[in-house]
């Protein structure tokens, strides 16, 4: 019984790839996450998920780097990116990653049903349209597949952009708190910690904890002017 988590930050997508997947493959056990946390929550919970399939502008999944940070975390269990952007730059780039798939949302149920079935399989699923050519879609240098990845300056990544639990993680990192001490106090694994951790360094854009603590702090004064 193929075990598969669907994140998506749309509930009515969520929910209709659910009902597609549950009606072409009858014997799958489907979970669903609205965010990059409860994602990340859903496979450090549930055992032996086979398949995760990512929103691209899912809450909390900044860069590219955080998406290969979860994958490594998680090296039995097979990803794929689900988009509404169909551009071949974007799912060359998305399979340049290591990613198992690249879905795209206006695909019909029997198309994404086979190619989740594909991917179960432990095959690379590449969506047809990829074999289209135009010269919009050729690029030599394509963008990273993450919502807003582009290189930021230094010190200048959002705080409020950060989840609920990317937030819980910087506070108690700006304590000084190790990764183990933040696992026992927010009650979660330590590789999800480290997750968390280095999606909120990246965001921010800056280099160590000390920077991220100066920034905390920064945006916590402005907060209370």
């Amino acid at each position: 019984m193929a075990r598969i988590v669907i994140a998506d930050d749309h509930g009515l997508y969520r929910r209709g790839l659910r009902l597609a997947l549950m009606a072409g493959i009858p014997s799958a056990e489907i979970f669903e996450a609205s965010c990059f946390d409860a994602a990340v929550n859903l496979l450090e919970e549930q055992a032996s998920i086979d398949l995760a399939i990512l929103d691209l502008n899912m809450p909390g999944l900044f860069h590219q780097e955080v998406l290969s940070d979860f994958m490594a975390a998680y090296p039995d269990t097979r990803f794929a990116i689900v988009s509404g952007d169909d551009s071949r730059s974007e799912i060359l780039t998305a399979l340049s990653i290591g990613l198992h798939g690249y879905i795209v949302k206006s695909q019909s149920d029997e198309e994404v049903v086979l190619a989740v079935n594909e991917i179960l399989a432990g095959r690379i699923y590449v969506p047809s349209l990829l074999s289209r050519t135009s010269a919009d879609q050729r690029s030599h240098a394509p963008p990273p597949p993450v919502q807003n990845a582009s290189r930021r300056h230094e010190g200048s990544g959002d705080i409020a952009r950060l989840t609920s639990r990317q937030k819980d993680v910087l506070k108690l990192m700006a304590e000084g708190y190790s990764n183990k001490e933040i696992a026992r106090n927010l009650d979660i694994a330590e590789a999800t910690t480290k997750i968390h951790a280095a999606a909120v360094l990246r965001e921010l854009g800056v280099r160590n904890r000390t920077e991220a603590a100066v920034l905390l702090q920064s945006w916590l004064t402005r907060q209370a002017s």
